[in-house]
């Protein structure tokens, strides 16, 4: 399946049509607190986030979007729910985009001011679709929030748009059932060409959420489905863009930066392996150099299986290996083996 979306642009980034896959990820600051809002989308962008959403339950966070944009440069998006007004006051203020479900904000006439609001400033909109909040009837008819009842209440939200000639829209479909969303993202695909937002709701702490997050955008990615993605998780912020980034590089979507690979532990293992490949990838997360590094646990087969890393150790009884394109170029104990390629990386 390949599917090819209409483009929109969020700030000045570019999401479907073609263009490269975002991560994006939200705060979870008070929004309203505008130096510690702008301190965390900072970090976010530190660590390669490409859109962040922030929450807008209130005026006051509405009006502190404009200050929160005057000190920062990364496309911002608002989320939104239910009242028509704050989505008025962010699009006043500066908002690249917003999230907000044009079925839930009351009559035409709400729906009309939004719509013009968005029109006038290029702001585009994000119809968000979950599991855990479908509309009544919807459910009634269904019975369970099942693909297709995620499809049609999203469908039903961007036919509201449309009747207001409106049609800058970005849709995500999301559950925190891994196959329901996978499903419900494909029957989307067919239904509409509108980009759309992949992501697992409620995916869970760091190591479940990553888990269920990379089977579920992992699939629907291969499938060339999705134009930008969100690692949901009970953790920090930054860790879903590591998490987003990461996957991204690992279905072949994404290249540049240092790629770690390590073999798994056996019986010819005679160096702490999971401590080194842990210290190597700490201490290269933030090297910029688009290289494959390899931490191999014998010096038997690791630097024949690791040919094709820029860079690589091969643990032994003590000590390891050092290498480079598969050939050794110097051995160390091993106490010392992170240190000497680091020093190597970084001098090439």
């Amino acid at each position: 399946m390949s599917v090819l979306t209409r483009r929109i642009k969020v700030g000045g980034v570019e999401i479907g049509g073609g263009a490269k896959i975002t991560v994006q990820s939200m705060t979870n600051t008070k929004t309203e607190n505008v130096a510690d809002t702008v301190a965390q989308i900072r970090r976010l962008e530190d660590v390669g986030c490409d859109i962040v959403r922030i929450a807008v339950p209130t005026m006051e966070a509405a009006d502190a979007i404009y200050e929160i944009k005057k000190q920062t440069s990364i496309p911002l998006v608002a989320d939104i729910h239910f009242d028509y007004k704050l989505a008025l006051r962010a699009a006043e203020c500066g908002i690249d985009k917003i999230r907000i479900n044009p079925g839930n904000i009351g009559d035409e006439d709400r729906v009309k001011a939004v719509v013009n609001a968005c029109r006038e400033r290029s702001i585009p909109i994000r119809i968000g679709v979950n599991g855990g909040s479908l509309e009544k009837d919807i459910l009634a008819k269904y019975g369970s929030p099942c693909p297709e009842a995620l499809v049609e209440s999203a469908m039903r939200h961007v036919r509201i748009l449309e009747s207001h000639g409106f049609y800058d829209i970005c849709i995500s479909l999301k559950s925190s059932s891994v196959p329901v969303t996978v499903a419900a993202y494909r029957l989307m695909a067919e239904e509409s060409d509108y980009p759309l937002h992949l992501g697992i709701t409620e995916a869970g702490t760091e190591y479940m959420g990553i888990i269920k997050s990379a089977a579920g955008i992992g699939a629907l990615l291969f499938d060339e489905i999705g134009d930008t993605i969100r690692v949901s998780l009970t953790a920090e912020p930054e860790a879903e863009v590591r998490a987003g980034i990461a996957l991204l590089k690992a279905v072949g979507m994404r290249r540049g930066g240092v790629q770690v690979i390590s073999c798994p532990t056996c019986g010819r293992t005679e160096i702490d392996l999971i401590s080194l490949a842990n210290e190597v990838e700490k201490r290269l997360s933030g090297c910029k150099k688009d290289i494959t590094v390899a931490v191999m646990g014998c010096t038997v087969n690791g630097p024949g299986e690791a040919s094709h890393a820029d860079y690589g150790i091969a643990g032994g009884k003590g000590k390891g290996l050092i290498f480079k394109h598969g050939e050794v170029i110097k051995s160390a104990p091993a106490e010392r083996l992170a240190d000497e390629l680091i020093e190597i990386i970084n001098k090439d």
